[in-house]
């Protein structure tokens, strides 16, 4: 166990225990063996031969009371699984690897998720035994550390780009306990620590960046990451700093997506038409060079091939029309001059 500042971190101490099934054979042998001495002082009493027959009777029930304590030393570990033990308030040690066990049978599991359950399945009870309901609450937590891949749904919140604009962002989690001495002694609860740790990354992360690029070219003129834009990347960035985060409480994070992003609700519609605003500028700009290229192309055309010979003004007129036509949002009605251009 080494000290970081004013925490204590316990390093983890993996046992490798006896087989569960020779001591299983062997505790259920001397159980017998138990009720076999009571048997046999019951016998020496109906002879009469008291003496030997109490010390035989005292002996098997002393022996039938104590042996099935050592039950309490067989232990189970499923695969990805482990068992963080402590004995009289001491770490003891923890099973990793998948098996059936036999440890002393003194010492007890440790995993605040069961004893989460377990309290608020107590609260639970007693709420409907209140209201004349004898239903008990099911715990599915277990008392084991389970080291499988997870999935933690940090539903959604609002948060403040760089540029100070509310937005909804949410995002999950996979992640998994990588290290469970650490989970379990480390932090009070390490579900909650996570749920906690990603709701403050999220926030840090969130406000170093725009929503998106077009307000930055609008306010600052250059192109940089944006939260709509560059959600890989800042998902990764999320994921860096969650890891050093819970890295204290033996977790391990595998990957951070973000699953919603959009403006607050008070902002929405304005942002929606600063969005539309931006792409009718943007087509009518491609528009225009458009035209513009036709009617330089269309009056070179006519010049190379002499076609017909104008003079500026009736260059401009041309051109006035022409970009009226091409530039017009609506279907033009033309119009056939029959007398002279001039």
């Amino acid at each position: 166990m080494s000290s970081k500042g004013n925490e204590k971190e316990f390093e983890q101490k993996e046992i490798q225990p006896k087989s569960g099934i020779g001591m299983l054979f062997l505790i259920t042998i001397c159980w017998v063996i138990s009720m076999g001495i009571i048997a046999v002082g019951g016998i020496l009493l109906a002879r009469e031969s008291y003496v030997e027959g109490g010390v035989f009777l005292t002996i098997g029930i002393i022996l039938t009371c104590i042996v099935p304590i050592f039950y309490g030393g067989l232990k189970v570990v499923g695969p990805n699984e482990a068992l963080v033990l402590t004995l009289f308030g001491n770490y003891y040690g923890t099973i990793l690897k998948q098996g059936f066990y036999y440890v002393n049978p003194f010492v007890s599991f440790n995993n605040p998720i069961y004893y989460r359950e377990r309290e608020q399945a107590k609260a639970v009870s007693m709420e409907r035994a209140k209201g004349g309901h004898v239903e008990s609450v099911r715990i599915t937590a277990k008392k084991i550390v389970s080291l499988k891949n997870m999935t933690l749904n940090n539903g959604i919140q609002k948060v403040n780009d760089v540029l100070g604009n509310p937005v909804i962002i949410g995002a999950v989690v996979i992640w998994r306990v990588k290290n469970p001495t650490k989970a379990v002694f480390n932090v009070e609860d390490y579900t909650e620590f996570l749920s906690i740790q990603t709701d403050s990354t999220i926030r840090n992360i969130a406000r170093m960046y725009p929503y998106d690029l077009i307000e930055v070219e609008e306010e600052q003129g250059e192109s940089e990451k944006t939260l709509r834009g560059s959600a890989q990347e800042i998902a990764e960035s999320m994921k860096e700093e969650l890891s050093k985060r819970v890295e204290f409480a033996g977790l391990e994070v595998e990957e951070v997506r973000i699953t919603h992003l959009s403006y607050a609700e008070e902002i929405a519609a304005a942002m929606l038409q600063r969005q539309q605003a931006t792409a009718i500028i943007a087509a009518r700009q491609k528009i225009v060079d458009g035209a513009v290229s036709m009617v330089k192309m269309a009056i070179d055309k006519l010049g190379d091939e002499e076609i017909v010979v104008l003079d500026e003004e009736r260059k401009a007129a041309m051109v006035s029309n022409l970009l009226v036509v091409l530039c017009s949002g609506k279907d033009t009605q033309p119009v056939i001059n029959n007398g002279s251009i001039y």
